[in-house]
């Protein structure tokens, strides 16, 4: 318990400070989790029998990184469409000795821990209070699930999944999650207050969402965390599961004009 709580006091603040600082700091920050994310990702594939070979999808991430560090965000889908077409024409050709999951799982080492981190940066661009709003929402949704689901919960979410989670917790969540967009409407007085509490509840549930779907990740390698980076915490990808399902999310609201 002492390591994780000095680990949350370190990391938070530090990861505050590179994305309000932006720019060169925040792209160089998610490059670095990227690829980490990228590590464990690939070791979890290997203990699940997916993956076999890690080279491939390293270089393509490292050229993918490269091309977001130079700026040239024309070449990222692009880029993403021909990783698809590799991973899936090479299930095409190899058939029936590559299968289906695994051409599915290599193709998800570039846009699970690599794409989803750089939104982070992406968001960073419409102003640093969206981010701020969304590192909240992902830590007071998990806050209020937790001790709300120690509290009053009864019925389980996904047993077989995350065996403590419940379904009275996820709500207890989601109330925080909409008080968290509540205060920083009355803070900020960006968008509107529907708005920002439509975009609070569903970034709330998203979040949630990634959790369970890393955990489903390690269940199907039989393993506790993803790595051993972060005393207390485990991985990165324990750490940020929830914050790569909840980062475009919100990004897109903004930049399709749903909010800000």
């Amino acid at each position: 318990m002492v390591k994780r709580i000095l680990s949350a006091l370190i990391g938070a603040p530090l990861l505050l400070v590179l994305t309000w600082l932006g720019g060169w700091y925040l792209s160089i920050a998610v490059v670095i989790l990227a690829l980490l994310g990228l590590k464990e990702f690939l070791q979890i594939g290997q203990k699940a029998g997916l993956v076999n070979k890690l080279w491939p999808a390293v270089v393509y991430s490292i050229l993918w990184l490269a091309i977001f560090l130079l700026g040239r965000t024309e070449w990222m889908l692009p880029l993403a469409i021909i990783w698809f077409m590799l991973t899936f024409g090479s299930y095409a050709l190899r058939y029936p000795n590559q299968s289906l999951a695994s051409s599915t799982y290599y193709f998800l080492a570039l846009i699970y821990p690599v794409f989803l981190f750089t939104y982070l940066y992406s968001l960073r661009e419409f102003g640093v209070s969206w981010c701020f709003l969304v590192f909240l929402l992902v830590w007071l949704t998990d806050t209020g699930a937790f001790f709300v689901g120690n509290t009053f919960g009864k019925r389980k979410l996904a047993p077989k999944v995350s065996p403590n989670k419940t379904v009275e917790g996820a709500v207890g969540g989601l109330v925080m999650a909409l008080a968290c967009g509540f205060v920083f409407w009355l803070i900020t007085k960006q968008a509107t207050l529907p708005a920002i509490l439509v975009l609070s509840l569903l970034t709330g549930i998203a979040s949630q969402i990634g959790d369970l779907f890393e955990s489903a990740l390690k269940r199907t390698a039989g393993v506790k965390d993803s790595g051993r980076l972060i005393p207390g915490h485990g991985g990165i990808l324990d750490r940020f599961d929830s914050f790569l399902f909840a980062l475009p999310l919100v990004f897109f609201s903004i930049n399709l004009g749903l909010v800000g």
